[in-house]
């Protein structure tokens, strides 16, 4: 009796998965019969090509493969998202550290202008005496 429910239930098990993938092929169009048929009606017109056909796969209907699908087109769109991301805060960085170097470069000249006014303000207001006077302490 166990045999026999055993052998059933597989049965059963395997009606349903020929069904199932039946059921998920696409059924094909009789669309190559038709262009055959009118080919085939226009023999008179040499050097006639056929239209060309755009092969499309029709969308699953399966939940699970739309859903690696969506999955696999959000994580593309967040990885170019984030590439475009980095490199804009990578040129906007840039863009500031080359300010930056520009602002340094112009304390240092003012500093140099700086020290060189005062250096020849206060030349000018000293007389023009050595300054050792020998003396020793």
């Amino acid at each position: 009796m166990k045999k026999i429910q055993t052998l059933l239930i597989g049965s059963a098990f395997a009606a349903i998965a020929t069904t199932s993938a039946f059921a998920q092929t696409a059924q094909p169009v009789d669309g190559g019969a038709q262009m055959s048929a009118q080919v085939q009606g226009q023999p008179g017109q040499p050097g006639v090509t056929p239209p060309s056909q755009n092969l499309v796969a029709p969308a699953p209907t399966d939940p699970l493969v739309q859903k690696r699908n969506a999955n696999a087109a959000a994580n593309a769109e967040y990885s170019a998202s984030k590439k475009a991301s980095k490199q804009e805060l990578k040129a906007t960085s840039q863009q500031a550290k080359a300010q930056y170097k520009e602002e340094v470069r112009n304390a240092k000249i003012n500093r140099k202008a700086d020290k060189d006014a005062a250096k020849a303000e206060l030349n000018a207001a000293e007389p023009a005496t050595p300054k050792d006077t020998g003396l020793q302490h």
